[in-house]
């Protein structure tokens, strides 16, 4: 990842909000296709998606190219998984199921190379330029990477203030789905008890000075985050979106084919209208 890059996204994520959905696609384009498209950060899901690693770092390199910031979500947490997705040029790495104060240091020490670290060092690695990067350098510019603990069952809200005073974490991520289903409402998002939940994590996290992301999918509940003071914000799957997307389309020509049916019954027809020029 460009250094220049995730220093402006770490910029904006300071004053926030910053905008990007989960990706479950295995084509860069899809990747490509959301920077273009102007959101900020895409997160590569390696915990629900089908890719792996030879097809993740094309992933990243589209990321790149379109200059959206790629982070990872690992399946879990062990040290040689997130230190591998940072080894091939992965900006972040975000970690499910953090439950306890222990659990928050060993992935963020995971992320990190130094002292009490536990990052394996590697200079022949895509995000060290294969050994063309100084070695300082590079040791120097890779402890910039992003560090993003989920928190989204009932152990971590019971864990929560020695979670979030953890050093090094960079954004605490609300799990709703799964947060829901470990308070006992699987999928029941709205529930009352689970946005109480949320909403502690937000208070908690706020009076701490940590910043605080989420995943929703709909607009109301992205504005019901945004004006709780999510400033990472996650909307929806890249799949999930093109299909939407998809229906929509699919609506208006339906739309479109049932008016002209109409018109045709009613003897309105204009033939030629399909032959005029659009100048």
């Amino acid at each position: 990842m460009q250094t220049d890059t995730l220093h402006a996204f770490k910029r904006r994520l300071a004053s926030g909000p910053v905008y990007g959905p989960f990706s479950k696609a295995t084509d860069p384009a899809f990747v490509e296709a959301a920077g273009y498209a102007g959101f900020d950060f895409i997160i590569l899901d390696l915990e629900h998606g089908p890719a792996g690693t030879q097809a993740l770092q094309n992933l990243i390199r589209g990321a790149e190219v379109a200059g959206v910031v790629p982070i990872v979500r690992v399946k879990e947490a062990p040290r040689t998984l997130i230190g591998e997705v940072l080894d091939i040029g992965a900006a972040g790495v975000q970690v499910p199921q953090i439950s306890t104060a222990d659990e928050a240091r060993a992935a963020v020490a995971a992320a990190k190379f130094g002292a009490g670290s536990g990052r394996g060092v590697c200079r022949f690695v895509r995000a060290a330029r294969y050994a063309t990067t100084p070695g300082s350098e590079y040791l120097e510019r890779a402890n910039e990477a992003l560090v993003v603990l989920q928190l989204e069952g009932r152990r971590a809200l019971d864990n929560l203030e020695s979670i979030i005073s953890v050093s090094g974490i960079d954004v605490v991520f609300i799990g709703p789905y799964d947060l829901s289903q470990s308070l006992g409402h699987p999928g029941e998002v709205e529930h009352p008890e689970v946005v109480q939940a949320i909403e502690k994590i937000v208070r908690s996290c706020q009076a701490r000075g940590v910043t605080v992301g989420t995943f929703v999918d709909t607009p109301e509940s992205a504005e019901r985050g945004l004006a709780a003071g999510i400033r990472y914000l996650s909307y929806s799957v890249d799949l999930g979106i093109f299909t939407e997307a998809c229906r929509n389309l699919l609506s208006m020509l339906h739309a479109a084919g049932n008016k002209s049916a109409g018109n045709k019954s009613a003897g309105n027809a204009s033939p030629s209208s399909l032959n005029a020029s659009p100048n």
